[in-house]
């Protein structure tokens, strides 16, 4: 699966649980602050037209039906709230909007606080989301109070800016406080939503022009709104089918492994160490997203295949015969055939499982691969493999110090190993990242309904 669907996943997983105490303080926090800004602006800022609270309340329950309408990218959801927030900006009293959006916010999420698709906690996100409307506040009050106008075009664009500003740092702020995410990654994703909001921004503010006269004509989005609700729809449908699917997948390593377990508590075992070196060799590789699952699931199933080799070869505490090991040399293959069985994302995983075993140097098994004709995958799974195997106890050896294993894997870089893979893990070793979570514990949790180690490394919320 996708990064993107990943994240998806981890972050449907998250909105039913309840908050981490770190989390809660920080988002209390962030809440608090904008309350008080909020209140500030409504007792400094002009109030520039007429309160109607009739039409504040249809305004505040469109936005609410609008945010309803939601995108999901990744670990954030997406609104098209701008159609409503730009005409809001421009029919009711400019230090009336802080106050309105968080209550708009809260009563679109009433289901799913009713329905506990939600936790009840995470209603201060709906406040601490709603930072987005204090830049544009701030500068259409000082600089163009009165209706939309063509000639204020330049003003409207600086509060555009404003909006992005005025939203992104105080989420960017409370992400890396709470999850260490980088100024990097939260651009990355951040741009997603910006790009949206800068699409919807003119069709918005034309709407506005005309509600100066109007108010009722903002209702004129409602079929453009109806038509993004049927995108979004079959977007999040098409997520939930990825996620059922990869589920099914997890659920099948999930069997292998037990199968290899039960067979063979050495493989099994061995297998589990190999991902957790993957892992962290991965991480040092800096491999993307989208190719890790492929790589874990591989290094987890790199030796499913030696399931039809006989337990007396493979226990056999002295040497093998020459045609001992050929016979051992076949399980790549088996690997492979056995999970193309399968198909879909474990077929890829079992071309990766083929190629475990060659070398560098072209005198591997099965097919001679030598250098970058092997996948990188595999070339990380078969060095992480050489190293366990080197560091564990076998009926035939002793295990190797760790310092011994990596002088041997350094003197066979080159011609047995990929050179930069050795340095990766080299790295990992003396400085001890080794991961020790493994896609057999993501898959439990699936199956038992217990949550997934944490997967996201992106925004939460930022539902602007």
């Amino acid at each position: 699966m996708k990064g993107l669907e990943r994240l998806v996943g981890a972050a449907r997983e998250r909105h039913a649980r309840a908050m981490t105490p770190r989390e809660l303080y920080v988002v209390a926090v962030s809440a608090a602050l904008y309350v008080a800004v909020a209140a500030t602006l409504a007792f400094t800022i002009p109030w520039n037209r007429e309160t109607d609270p009739v039409l504040a309340v249809a305004l505040g329950l469109a936005f609410a039906v609008v945010s309803r309408v939601e995108f999901e990218i990744g670990s954030i959801v997406s609104v098209a709230t701008q159609l409503v927030f730009v005409p809001i900006l421009f029919v009711l009293p400019l230090p009336l909007v802080p106050l309105l959006i968080p209550f708009a916010y809260m009563a679109a999420r009433v289901p799913e606080y009713a329905l506990r698709q939600k936790h009840a906690e995470r209603a201060l996100y709906d406040i601490s989301d709603a930072w987005f409307c204090i830049g544009p506040v701030v500068v259409l009050s000082l600089l163009a109070p009165g209706p939309a106008d063509l000639d204020h075009l330049g003003v409207y664009a600086l509060a555009l800016a404003a909006q992005v500003v005025s939203d992104f740092v105080p989420v960017m702020t409370r992400e890396w406080i709470v999850r260490g995410v980088s100024l990097r990654e939260s651009l990355g994703v951040a741009m997603w939503v910006y790009n949206i909001d800068l699409v919807l921004s003119p069709i918005a503010f034309m709407v506005a022009i005309v509600a100066a006269d109007s108010s009722a004509v903002i209702a004129s989005i409602l079929p453009f709104v109806w038509l993004l609700h049927v995108f979004a729809k079959d977007r999040r449908e098409r997520h939930s089918a990825a996620l059922e699917l990869n589920r099914a997948y997890r659920g099948t390593v999930m069997l292998l492994s037990d199968v290899v377990e039960a067979d063979d508590n050495y493989t099994a075992d061995h297998c589990r160490s190999v991902v957790g070196l993957v892992n962290a060799t991965a991480d040092e590789l800096g491999i993307d997203d989208d190719a890790r699952q492929e790589l874990e699931f591989a290094a987890l199933l790199h030796d499913v295949g030696k399931i039809v080799i006989p337990k007396e070869i493979l226990n056999k505490p002295g040497a093998l015969t020459d045609e001992e090991f050929e016979l051992m040399k076949t399980h790549t293959i088996e690997g492979q055939v056995l999970l193309d069985r399968v198909g879909g994302l474990l077929g890829r995983v079992g071309k990766i499982v083929r190629s475990c075993h060659e070398r560098w140097d072209g005198q591997g098994y099965p097919d001679g691969l030598a250098g970058y004709e092997i996948p990188l995958e595999a070339r990380i799974v078969f060095t992480c493999d050489a190293y366990s195997a080197m560091t564990t106890d076998r009926p035939y050896r002793s295990a190797m110090s760790q310092e011994t294993a990596l002088e041997e894997l350094w003197a066979n870089a080159g011609s047995q190993f990929d050179p930069r893979v050795v340095s990766a893990l080299a790295q990992v070793i003396r400085t001890g990242k080794v991961i020790e979570s493994s896609p057999a514990f993501d898959v439990r949790d699936v199956l038992t309904n217990e949550h997934p180690r944490h997967l996201d490394p992106t925004l939460d919320s930022a539902r602007r």
